[in-house]
């Protein structure tokens, strides 16, 4: 079974494709989020070498239910041969945050009413410390 929330990571060698990657998963509604971080110094194996560059990572907030959809676009839209993609179960968070994150990532009905549609759920505070209103995610 899927878990219900994933945080997916990849990265990058431009803050350009992390940027198109970013925006392309929130407008197709594959992601309620993405955040851009870096850059940020990668050391890895590649074609037995040991390689460093410098990388941007894109951050993605998501259903469990849009991951396949969501690797599908990273890959499509990615230059890397192997791109990372990493989801991260969410165990726990803000029941209002993560009704939003359900909101948002619902397959839009119409397309051309996606830009216009505005929630004031959109305007809530995302971030800081889990409080009484957290929840155990299953």
């Amino acid at each position: 079974m899927a878990p219900a929330y994933v945080q997916v990571t990849t990265t990058t060698d431009s803050r350009p494709e992390a940027a198109e990657l970013a925006r392309s998963a929130v407008a197709e509604r594959l992601a309620a989020c993405a955040q851009l971080v870096g850059p940020i110094a990668s050391t890895y194996w590649w074609e037995g070498e040991i390689e460093s560059a410098e990388e941007w990572m894109v951050v993605f907030k998501t259903t469990g239910a849009r991951f396949d959809e969501l690797a599908s676009l990273i890959i499509e839209g990615h230059s890397y041969d192997s791109p990372e993609i990493i989801a991260t179960p969410v165990v726990a968070g803000s029941m209002d945050y993560l009704a939003w994150v359900s909101e948002q990532t619902e397959p839009a009905e119409d397309d051309e009413d996606d830009e216009d549609d505005e929630d004031e759920d959109d305007e809530a505070d995302l971030g800081g410390d889990l409080d009484d209103d957290s929840v155990p995610v299953d």
